[in-house]
């Protein structure tokens, strides 16, 4: 049987989504070619990533530490 906190907790994860998915839809659109630079360290991306992964915006290193923040966050 639910309960209050139940609801309340129902109604803060609604306002989050609401949030992220207003932000997400003000972002703009990512470019249609990779960046030369990584937009994190300003090291360059190799040309294979580049290639690889068609708009990139940050070298691997920095890609793997946004993925693990990401993950630790979308709880």
């Amino acid at each position: 049987m639910a309960d209050i906190a139940d609801f309340a907790n129902d109604l803060v994860q609604e306002r989050i989504d609401q949030a992220l998915a207003a932000r997400n839809a003000a972002k703009p659109a990512l470019a249609a070619h990779s960046f030369l630079f990584c937009e994190g360290c300003e090291e360059p991306i190799p040309e294979a990533r580049r290639l690889a992964q068609v708009g990139c915006t940050q070298c691997v290193s920095c890609q793997a530490i946004t993925d693990v923040w990401e993950a630790r966050h979308a709880r």
